[in-house]
């Protein structure tokens, strides 16, 4: 190497009179990747929890109930995916929730998406009060709530029915001011050169509302898929047939009083939590874009 110095320097091409330096890195460069190391970190924490699940999952039995605990099995145990799901009906299960969850999105988001367009581009006496009264219910626990639409249910005989776990949530204050914020963005302008064209009130809706709030109806989608899907406290209350049982339910009847079989529920724990990746990553294009177009403005 100072072979190599000596040669450079009497060729001219090194100056032997100056230290040589490593390149700098620009304060710019260090904060990206100060960033980029802050954001792997939180990306591993937030995923550690299902590392841990899937770590569980491929166990054995007397793996998961050992003193020592480690992530890496000592054998991947890939049949206790298969006998989880013989040891309960959760196809049934899984049906049960999709139909909840996709029925609840339909009819949820239509009536968030028509009362936030009626809060965003009608006047009418006592609006701002009555928006503030249905933010208001916000702060009510949902706990509350239950047993007067229990007796609802009872009433109307929707106990143990899809309607009885769909329609008593079907409409939320959170959902109302998503749409209500974005729908104002739009310019009244293209309302009113609807009405001269002769449109009906419903069919602007259609036209000319719902083409412009995709994004808005992205993020409906996810969260209220999310919420029906993970939703334990109100099917527990609402079914008592296990043929009406929710993923959720049925897992956590999977509890036994004294036994628990923590690879069974891992492994279809980690299946419930597919469908709600697929809904995420069919709008994430959207999700973005319509939680920001989402915010405060008068």
């Amino acid at each position: 190497m100072s072979d190599n110095k000596a040669l450079l320097a009497k060729e001219g091409k090194l100056d032997v009179s100056q230290p040589l330096s490593l390149p700098r890195l620009s304060p710019k460069k260090i904060k990206t990747t100060v960033i980029f190391l802050v954001l792997c970190g939180m990306a591993f924490l937030f995923l550690l929890p299902f590392i841990w699940m899937l770590s569980t999952a491929l166990k054995t039995p007397a793996e998961v109930t050992a003193k020592d605990t480690h992530i890496i099995p000592d054998k991947l145990m890939w049949s206790n995916f298969s006998d989880a799901l013989h040891a309960a009906p959760f196809a049934g299960y899984v049906g049960n929730s999709l139909i909840v969850s996709i029925l609840a999105v339909i009819l949820t988001v239509f009536i968030n998406c028509l009362a936030g367009y009626a809060f965003a581009k009608y006047k009418f006496r006592g609006r701002n009060i009555l928006f503030l009264m249905i933010l208001s219910t916000l702060i009510i626990p949902v706990q509350i709530t239950m047993i007067p639409n229990f007796y609802i249910l009872k009433y109307l005989g929707w106990i143990n029915s899809y309607a009885g776990l769909i329609v008593p949530r079907a409409a939320e204050a959170f959902g109302l001011f998503l749409a209500r914020q974005y729908i104002m963005n739009i310019p009244d302008s293209l309302i009113e050169a609807a009405r001269i064209d002769g449109a009906s009130e419903f069919k602007i809706f259609r036209k000319v509302i719902l083409p412009n709030i995709k994004p808005l109806i992205a993020v409906l989608v996810i969260f209220t898929f999310m919420w029906r899907w993970n939703e334990l406290a109100w099917p527990l209350i609402a079914v008592s047939e296990q043929s009406m049982y929710t993923v959720q339910l049925g897992l956590a009847m999977l509890k036994g009083e004294h036994f628990i079989n923590w690879t069974q529920l891992m492994s279809l724990t980690l299946l419930s939590v597919i469908p709600i990746l697929i809904v995420f990553l069919i709008f994430q294009r959207y999700f973005i874009k319509g939680m920001v177009g989402s915010g405060m403005k008068e």
